[in-house]
Parts: C-alpha cells; sequence; structure tokens
C-alpha cells in the first residue's frame, strides 16, 4: 500500500513539473550584420623639425612637432545569429487550448482548399495556422509569440573583407615641450598647429643669462612616457654676445631716456641684425607716446632722420 502510494505521489510531481516548467516553442533562427574594424598600433613616434640652420644665429625660432603613427586597419563582416524562443507560461493555457482547436481546424480547411488552388495559398495558412494550433493544444508548449520573445546567442561568423595599412601624421597641437637650457629645464606649451616658439629675448629664458649657454636641448614625451624623442639647438658664440646687449636694449626703463636714447635702442637692435625685436620695440615706443602727440611726432621724425627708418602713421591719438 505504501509502495503504492508513493508511486503515485512521484507520478503527480512529475506531471505538476512538466505542467509548471513546459517546454519553450522555438523560433526561426534571427541573425544580425555589422561592420567591425580592428586597428593595430604598428609604430608610434615624434618628430621635432627644429629648422635650418641647425646653429642658432637669432634669438627667435619656431619649431615644429608632429606625432606620427602606423596602423594596422582589418575590416570584418560580422553575423550574429540567435536562437528565439517563446518561454513557457502554464496560465496562458487558458485561451491557447481553445484558440488552438481553432487555429488547427482553420489549418485544416486551409491546406484543403489548398488543394483546388494548386498550391496557391500561402505557407502561412496552410503551415503556420497548424503549428500555432498544435502548439496551443499541447499543455507543455505555448504559441509562437513575437511579442514574448527570447533570445540567446548561437554563435558568430567573421569574414575578413579588407586588410592596409594606415599613416598619420598630426601636429602636437598645444601639448607640453620641454627646453633644458643649462642647468634650467623649462617646460613651453605648442600652439594648435604643433609649433613651438622660442625666443631667447622674452619669458621665461629673458629672466637668465644665457651668455655662456651652448645649446637647448628640447625634448617631447607622450603622456604615457612610452614615446620619447629629443633634438637641440646650438647657439652661435655670435648670438650669445648679441643676447646680453639686446637684453638691455629691451627692457631697460624706457620712460626715463630721452628721445635720442630711443632712437639709439631701436637703431642699435637693428644694427645688431635683430630687426624683428627692433621693430617691436619701435611699436611699442609710439604707443608709449600716444597721448602726447608733442612727444610722438618728435620720436618719429628722430627715428627717420638718425636711424633711417621709416614708420608708419600711428594714426589719430
Amino acid at each position: 500500500m505504501f509502495k503504492r502510494n508513493t508511486l503515485g505521489l512521484g507520478g503527480a510531481a512529475l506531471c505538476g513539473t512538466l505542467l509548471v516548467s513546459g517546454c519553450a516553442n522555438h523560433m526561426s533562427q534571427r541573425s544580425e550584420h555589422e561592420e567591425r574594424v580592428e586597428r593595430k598600433l604598428l609604430d608610434h613616434s615624434l618628430q621635432i623639425d627644429v629648422g635650418e640652420p641647425k646653429v642658432l644665429e637669432l634669438p627667435q625660432r619656431r619649431v615644429k612637432i608632429h606625432e606620427q603613427k602606423t596602423f594596422e586597419v582589418t575590416e570584418f563582416d560580422v553575423t550574429r545569429h540567435y536562437d528565439r524562443y517563446t518561454p513557457y507560461q502554464p496560465w496562458r493555457k487558458i485561451y491557447e487550448i481553445p484558440l488552438g482547436a481553432v487555429a488547427v481546424v482553420g489549418g485544416a480547411c486551409a491546406n484543403v482548399v489548398n488543394v483546388f488552388a494548386f498550391g496557391n495559398l500561402p505557407d502561412s495558412m496552410t503551415k503556420d495556422w497548424l503549428s500555432y494550433g498544435f502548439a496551443g493544444l499541447n499543455p507543455f508548449m505555448n504559441m509562437q509569440s513575437n511579442g514574448r520573445a527570447q533570445q540567446n546567442l548561437a554563435g558568430i561568423d567573421e569574414v575578413q573583407r579588407d586588410k592596409r595599412m594606415e599613416y598619420s601624421s598630426l601636429p602636437w597641437s598645444e601639448r607640453p615641450v620641454e627646453v633644458k637650457a643649462g642647468k634650467e629645464t623649462f617646460e613651453l606649451t605648442t600652439d594648435k598647429n604643433g609649433v613651438l616658439r622660442l625666443n631667447l629675448l622674452d619669458s621665461p629664458f629673458a629672466e637668465y643669462d644665457l651668455n655662456h649657454l651652448g645649446k637647448l636641448q628640447i625634448s617631447v614625451s607622450d603622456s604615457k612616457g612610452d614615446v620619447h624623442t629629443d633634438s637641440s639647438l646650438v647657439l652661435s658664440s655670435t648670438l650669445r654676445g648679441k643676447l646680453l646687449e639686446a637684453h638691455s636694449l629691451i627692457y631697460d626703463d624706457l620712460e626715463d631716456d630721452e628721445v635720442s636714447q630711443w632712437v639709439h635702442r631701436v637703431k642699435r637692435l637693428s644694427e645688431l641684425g635683430l630687426e624683428e625685436e627692433a621693430s617691436e620695440l619701435e611699436q611699442s615706443l609710439v604707443e608709449l607716446t600716444r597721448n602726447d602727440p608733442e612727444l610722438q611726432t618728435e620720436f618719429l621724425k628722430s627715428l627717420t632722420k638718425n636711424a633711417g627708418r621709416l614708420v608708419a602713421d600711428p594714426g589719430p591719438n
């Protein structure tokens, strides 16, 4: 008796488990297609172009810096395959069983009609109705439902479409550059075009004695420190001799000087071959005298007469 009851309970439990778990209704497989690009860095370098000549004869120099990279680029066509199914929910059988019966009858009728229609009826009527109907009548399976469908990744197929090399050379735009001058190291920044503008008569170099400096060491590194390069510029002995005198001509107090001394400063910078610095000082003095038209006129006339310089009319004050 006990054995019979045990078997009965086991069978009821098994049926209950099947009823609750049921079977997933597997649907047609779905595929997704996409393109994937792999970029493999093969070479990374920095290039410093200090210009010509390599020996500095003037205090200003434009140094161009570029970052160069070489990539191996591989393109793939990727297809992902997904298994789709409708998960089983027992409570849906309340309405699926009657609907399944209707669908089976409709599918059977459609197949009979299809014989007389010489097979012209669509498969959605002759096959799908029967499939939906039997799934609805099956107590352990739900009808297919795209709205409730779930999916699992079944596999990935990759086909290589192309492989090529790509090269890039971009300016070291607004990035740091170390410039070592003797025992001093300065951190400067390039402009948006990757150009470092050096001026030994401007900050930060103007505050240091460069008279005995032999060269400038220029160093560049990427943010990770994996790529590094450096270059150098040699200062000519002639330039070193000019720097001290030029510094005094530019930076010594102007307001206590006479007009003749102003003209002397501009003229002397021009004689030293520092024409750009001479023009900048000239414009600074024009601005300085803007609020004193008589003094400005005197300065401009003296520049023309004693320094032989043609100065543009500064316009109305």
